[in-house]
Parts: structure tokens; sequence; C-alpha cells
């Protein structure tokens, strides 16, 4: 038992102090200071939890006679040498948890029997109230403790954030977006993005082994070694073996990190890449998704190690997803493991940019369960190339989807996503992309309801391409050969509201006002609608990228 006792009580808690009355059924008092109690009034104790003091407590009942105590016992010697002459166990559940210790009386005769019946009524009441006394100070000094843990979370977290990209790079003919989401407030993964003298970028995806503070720390450090060294090295395997060489000798023990860099040129679409055992990048190309695999230890790990260093090209369309272990690593209610070839199918199915993220983060939130807790931090980086290609002097289109749809009413708010999905990468406003996809969901529409006659099994197909310049959809029905089919009217809103005419031709009416361009054309039984919008500029185009967001 550790509680230190002031002058009647051996308690942690505010010491509940008590005298002996001086006039007490009318006998004598002395109040000369050599009358005084012997116990002096800042007398602290510090019982050992095995001293045997205490098992003799917790078994006699009411006060005890210090002197007639025979008991090999530090505390008892200790209350002997300052006087003491009784002690009143202050006994709650079972358990001693103070003291109530009393010196010669004033009056210098022993202590009566009513007065140790007064005193162990004193004890019964005053044992309880030092316990609640105890348990507040505890949780004091528990809120105290968590308020300055809280605290050191957060400035950990306010340091960490520092080190993130304030905004991403703006390159021309490129989409770049990233994600960040720690396991708890701090983390060990990290992202950057560092303009070369030359114009091109080296960007790092990181994670350090463990979570919270230290991750974190190690995460600040490393982060500032690959920043110091990227201008100057320029290549990813020298950086990387830099960085590596130096942390080694001060990274704390068992810990690593994972790290892949790589250097883009905007122009050309040429990626320089290096990896120190993180997790292999995806690139979604026309033909289907490829890793970029290059191989290396992590960082800290060992000394003096080399980096394979290798070269790929992102041609217009392709995409490119830098990610790290926390959302493959991610397991379901039933242990199952999200996996990597989970995550490339998604990387496969979506062109890239924010719509990947999201897709990737609702498959995640999904995977894991509803409310269930994030295992590990989770990283995810884009990077896009939009079309731009050119062929012969002209701006040559490039197919960005195809695809076919049953003729069943509703599925024009299939198309219309999937038309969404397909031009994110595009530079186009928020209020464009939103007129289109009106567009689309019109004559979507027209073409299963009219066209193909709500036929399931005749498909509406839908062509998606685009230039620097445009983007054109194609929707294609079986309708063509409805050519003995009245032309109708143009609108006319008087003649409408007067009944006058019916609703056809306002479809049309509603597309040719929402894009740039409309063209029909029928061939045999084919009938297309080809719709076609105007990319904004640079200025709309930012301004859709912060709608988005």
């Amino acid at each position: 038992m550790t509680d230190r006792t002031p002058e009647t009580s051996a308690s942690a808690a505010s010491p509940a102090r008590w005298r002996p009355s001086r006039r007490r059924r009318g006998a004598a008092v002395d109040p000369s200071p050599a009358a005084a109690p012997a116990v002096r009034p800042d007398f602290d104790l510090d019982i050992a939890p095995n001293d045997p003091l205490i098992g003799y407590c917790e078994q006699v009942a009411g006060a005890i006679d210090v002197d007639g105590l025979e008991l090999d016992s530090a505390a008892v010697r200790a209350l002997r040498a300052r006087g003491t002459k009784l002690v009143v166990p202050l006994i709650t559940q079972g358990e001693l948890i103070g003291l109530l210790a009393l010196g010669q009386r004033l009056s210098e005769r022993d202590y009566s029997v009513d007065d140790r019946q007064l005193l162990d009524t004193l004890a019964g009441h005053a044992a309880p109230a030092l316990r609640v006394g105890q348990l507040v100070r505890q949780q004091e000094a528990a809120l105290v403790s968590r308020e300055r843990l809280e605290q050191e979370l957060r400035v950990a977290q306010l340091i960490q954030q520092q080190f993130l990209p304030k905004t991403l790079p703006d390159l021309p003919s490129w989409h770049i977006a990233a994600f960040y989401r720690p396991a708890r407030t701090v983390g060990g993964d990290f992202y950057d993005f560092i303009t070369l003298p030359d114009g091109r970028v080296f960007i790092v995806v990181g994670d350090v082994t463990d979570k919270g503070v230290p991750a974190a720390l190690v995460m600040a450090s490393t982060h500032s070694l690959l920043r110091s060294c990227a201008a100057q090295l320029v290549s990813p395997s020298a950086v990387l073996q830099h960085v590596n060489d130096l942390l080694y000798d001060e990274i704390p023990a068992h810990m690593f990190v994972t790290c892949l860099a790589l250097v883009l040129d905007p122009a050309t679409g040429v990626v320089t890449y290096a990896n120190a055992g993180h997790d292999l990048p995806y690139v979604r190309t026309d033909t289907g998704v490829i890793e970029l695999r290059a191989t290396g230890m992590p960082l800290g790990l060992m000394p003096a190690m080399t980096y394979e260093e290798k070269v790929a090209v992102l041609q217009p369309g392709d995409s490119m997803l830098l990610h790290s272990d926390g959302l493959a690593e991610a397991h379901a209610p039933d242990r199952e493991m999200f996996g990597f070839p989970r995550l490339m199918k998604l990387v496969e199915a979506s062109p890239g940019g924010e719509a990947l993220i999201d897709v990737v983060l609702a498959e995640h939130s999904r995977f894991i369960g509803a409310g269930a807790e994030q295992e590990d931090d989770i990283t995810l980086v884009t990077l896009q190339r939009n079309i731009s290609a050119e062929y012969g002097g002209e701006a040559a289109e490039t197919v960005l989807e195809d695809f076919e749809l049953p003729s069943q009413p509703g599925n024009e708010r299939e198309a219309m996503e999937r038309i969404a999905i397909a031009v994110r990468g595009l530079a186009l406003s928020a209020r464009t992309l939103d007129r289109l996809k009106t567009a689309v969901a019109e004559t979507t529409m027209n073409a299963i309801e009219h066209g193909n006659r709500n036929s399931p099994d005749v498909p509406v197909h839908i062509t998606v391409v685009g230039t620097p310049e445009f983007v054109a959809v194609t929707i294609t029905d079986e309708g063509g050969l409805a050519a003995d089919a009245p032309s109708p009217a143009a609108p006319d809103l008087d003649a409408k509201l007067a009944g006058l005419q019916t609703p056809r031709g306002w479809g049309l009416f509603l597309i040719k006002n929402m894009v740039d361009d409309v063209t029909v054309d029928t061939q045999g039984s084919r009938h297309s609608v080809r719709l076609t919008v105007r990319l904004d500029d640079a200025a709309s185009s930012e301004a859709s990228n912060a709608e988005q967001l």
C-alpha cells in the first residue's frame, strides 16, 4: 500500500483531519505547548504493499494500540517513531484504504472505551467518503492524462498534415487525384509531388510500418529526406538508395518504410520508377490492366541496397493507381481479405481520377461491413492522361467507352452515369457535364421507347469518343425502318399549352438545346443520333475540378 498519510489519514486523497476533543465529560485540559499531540501535522506514511500491517488491519476490527503490536513491520516502526499511540483502520469493501492515526491524548490519559467507539463510528463514515475522494482524484488524473495524450495526438496530426501536399500538380493533359485516410488520429502513410527544374514531377507514395505517433515521426523524417535529395539526384533508384542509407542508422528497431518513387514527364507520358518494397502500381490501358514491377528492399531495413529502375509510357487515355496496403489487406467480417485481384478489377472498370477513388472506397466500405473499424491507413493517388493525341494534323477521335444496353425503361439512367464516368478526365465544367447527361438520357429513352419499342432483346448501342476539342456520344437503335412515321411538328409553346400539339418533337428540341451539335443519321434499320459538346477552356476546367471536389 503506497498511500501517503498526513496526521490522521494514510490516503492519497485529501486527508480527513481529526483531533481528540479538548473537552470531554469535564476532563481537565492542559493548554500548554508541552501537552500538544506527539504526531506531527505533516506526518506522511508510505506503507509497502507487502507490509504485514495491511493484513492485520484488514482482519482486526476497531482501533489498534500501536505499542501492543508484535509485527515485523516497517510501517509500525515508523508509526512508533512518530509518537503514534492508536490507529483506526479505514476499511471499505474489505480493503484497507487508509489509517486514522492518533498520538498521545493532550491529557496524557489512555483512550477510553467511549473514545474507541467514537473513533470506530467515525472510521465507518470516513472510509467510504475517503474512497470516493480517492476515485475522484484518480479520475481527475486519468482525465488529465487523456487530455495530454489527445493534445499530443492533435499536434502530431497537425505536423503530419503539414507534410501532405496542399495542392495537386496542374499539368496540361493530365488529371491527378489523391486520397488519404489514417487508421488512427495519425498514421504512417504519405505521398508527395515534387516539381523538378526541367518540368518533370517526382512522385512518391510510402508506408511506414506500425501506426500512431511513432509511425508519423518516421514518416516525417522519410518525407524530409526524400524532398531534400529528389531535385539533386532526380533518378528514383538513386534517391531511394540514398534515403535508405540515411534511414538505416536512425530508424527505430523493427520499423521500416516501403516507398514507390517515380518521375513523370507530362509532355511525353514517360514514367521512370523504382520500388522499395511497396505495393505495385496499376496502369489501365486500352488492352487491360498491367502492373509496373521493379525490385528493391524497404527503406531502413538493410544498408547499401540498390534499386531496380524501369521505364513505362502512359498513352493518352491511360490511367495509373498508386496505393498503400491498407486497402488490399482489409478484411471482411468472415476474415476474407480484400486482395489485390479485387483491386485490379476495380481499376479495370473505371477510367481513373476521382471516379476510381470513389468506386474503390465504396467497395472497401461494403466489403468490411457497416461500422467496421479501418485496420490500416489508406492512400490512393491516381494519374490519368487525357485524350490529346493528334493524327494527320487533325485531332483523332479516341474511343472512351463503347457498350450496349437492353431496351428497357429506366436504362437511360445507367447510360447517363456510364457516360459521366467515361468523360470524367476531360475538361468539362459541371454545368456542361450536366447538360450532356440530360441529352444522353433523353436520347437513350427515345431510342428505347420509339426506336426499339421497349424490346429487351434489341439493344441500344452507345459509343463515346473524344478529342482535345470535343467529346461526342452516338446512340444507335433499330428504328430506321419506320420511315412512314410522320415527322413531329416544330415545338410551339402556345400550341402545347392550348392542347393543340402532342409531346412528340419536344424531346429533340430539348436535346438540341443541351449540346453544341446534334447529327441524325439513318442507314437501313440503324438510326443514330450523335451528340457533341465542346470541351471547356482551362479556367472552366479548374472550376469543374473545384465543383467536383
